[in-house]
């Protein structure tokens, strides 16, 4: 089963499935933590290369100190009115553990640059997904969205 097969539902609740046939960037997000302020750099990435095949994909999970703790709707609010997130968002889920969503036992099976592969580290990890669906490149949360490795990365990779 490939990435775009697993079931994910929008921040909504809705049934939706991954973007097909695009470069994604799928990070997950949280509103009260020290990094939340690179929603702006992945915003400015989906506006910057949305034309050209690549989609922003956030992701809210609550699993880092509670830094997640609203509803779809304070979610939706809070992206919305303070950075101006125009990708989509999911659900809100579990990104380690046993209640670890399927999206990110596929996600956190890629190693990122160092080699390491395994759980997510915290808020902001990102996972570049080619448009075929495998995971291409992982930035761990310190790497800031518009960082020149993730930039050239998402370059390289963009569909032709």
């Amino acid at each position: 089963m490939g990435i775009h097969d697993i079931e994910v539902r929008a921040l909504d609740g809705s049934p939706t499935r991954l973007p097909e046939g695009q470069l994604l960037l799928v990070a997950n997000v949280a509103s009260k933590c020290g990094l939340t302020p690179q929603y702006t750099g992945l915003e400015r990435l989906h506006e910057r290369y949305a034309n050209r095949g690549f989609c922003v994909v956030g992701v809210p999970c609550n699993q880092f100190m509670g830094q997640e703790p609203g509803n779809a709707e304070e979610i939706q609010e809070f992206c919305s009115t303070t950075y101006g997130v125009t990708f989509p968002m999911l659900e809100k889920c579990d990104v380690n553990g046993e209640q670890r969503h399927p999206l990110f036992v596929e996600l956190t099976a890629a190693p990122d640059a160092d080699g390491e592969a395994g759980d997510v580290q915290w808020n902001f990890e990102k996972f570049l997904v080619s448009p075929a669906g495998t995971v291409v490149a992982r930035f761990r949360p310190g790497t800031e969205p518009e960082d020149p490795q993730v930039v050239s990365a998402i370059e390289a990779n963009l569909p032709s």
